[in-house]
Formats: C-alpha cells, sequence, structure tokens
C-alpha cells in the first residue's frame, strides 16, 4: 500500500529540521558497557511528495560539536585517531528511498563519514503533525539504525588481550525530529 500525504496529514513541500527541538545521539560500547553521546551542531530538511515514498530528506552533522560528557574523551574523539573533525568537518545523510514497513517506513539512503559513502537504513517512525505556538506547523519523526563504525574508516581501538578490544564495532544512532513546515 502507498501512503499518501493525506493519510498521515502532512502537507507536501520542504520541512527543515528544528535542531533546538531535535537530537542525534549514539551509544558504542566501551568496555563491558555503552557509552552514549550526541552531536549538538545539525542541520536538514525533509522534502515531502504527495506520495510518501517519493520523499526525500538530507542532513549535515557537524563532527566537532560531539558531546560524550566527557571534554578529554570528545577531544580524542575529534583527533585523526578517530573522526578527523578537522579534515572532515561533517557526516552527511541523503535519502535514496523510502519503503512502508507496516505503520512505519523505512529510509534507504547514503551516509558519508571521513569521504567514506556507505549505504544505511533507518528505521522511521511517524510521530504526528501539530501547530505550534508561534503559528508553524510541526512533524515529528524518530528514527534509528546501526553501522560499523569500520565500515567507514574509523579502525582505532585498543586490544586488551585475545579478541577484546577496547571499543566495539557497531554504532546504534537514533534521531528524534521535530521539522518545521517552510
Amino acid at each position: 500500500m502507498t501512503a499518501s500525504t493525506t493519510d498521515l496529514g502532512l502537507t507536501t513541500g520542504t520541512w527543515n529540521i528544528d535542531p533546538a527541538h531535535s537530537e542525534v545521539t549514539f551509544a558504542i560500547r566501551h568496555l563491558m558497557t555503552k557509552v552514549r553521546g550526541s552531536f549538538t551542531d545539525f542541520s536538514g530538511s525533509v522534502v515531502v511528495a504527495e506520495n510518501v515514498q517519493s520523499s526525500t530528506a538530507t542532513a549535515e552533522i557537524k563532527l566537532a560539536s560531539i558531546d560524550t560528557r566527557n571534554p578529554d574523551r570528545d577531544a580524542h574523539v575529534r583527533s585523526s585517531d578517530i573522526l578527523d573533525a578537522e579534515n572532515h568537518p561533517a557526516m552527511t545523510f541523503v535519502t535514496k528511498g523510502v519503503r512502508a514497513d507496516g505503520g512505519d517506513y523505512l529510509v534507504d539512503g547514503e551516509l558519508t563519514i571521513k569521504d567514506v559513502t556507505r549505504p544505511v537504513t533507518l528505521e522511521l517512525e511517524f510521530n504526528g503533525i501539530g501547530e505550534d505556538p508561534w503559528g508553524g506547523t510541526r512533524a515529528g519523526f524518530a528514527a534509528t539504525t546501526s553501522i560499523s563504525r569500520k565500515e567507514f574508516g574509523i579502525e582505532f581501538n585498543v586490544p586488551l588481550g585475545g579478541d577484546k578490544a577496547l571499543l566495539g564495532d557497531k554504532v546504534d544512532i537514533q534521531l528524534e525530529v521535530q521539522a518545521v513546515r517552510a
């Protein structure tokens, strides 16, 4: 079944991500627990088509804005050992397609980190639409995916003996997005 914007209450056109009411977070295994963090400087937009599956999205996340609640760790993650934010200041996402998955959607796209582009699929949940107190119309979305950091050339690790290492390869990414109708 192909959903239309009318089915969801969306209007066609451009919706800009509101970074003040959105978040980009991640989690990665460190030893035997997960460390969580976020990126605080990002932008993007969603262009909603009449057929929702023809909609597109783009996003840019500034790598220097990483915040893991530990300034020393953040500086190391920004360094050339890991993200090399000085030479690769942003990661980007561009959709390549949207597929229905029951009441939710799968957003296929390309994620680029450190000049390495790989396909990723976001599991997207549409959280509704409503008017805000400032006269605007907002839509809410949540999305998740997992990536292999090694597939993006992020190889840094500290061996701990045997087959153990300081960091896991899998990075879980979570998005909570409010977008404002342009």
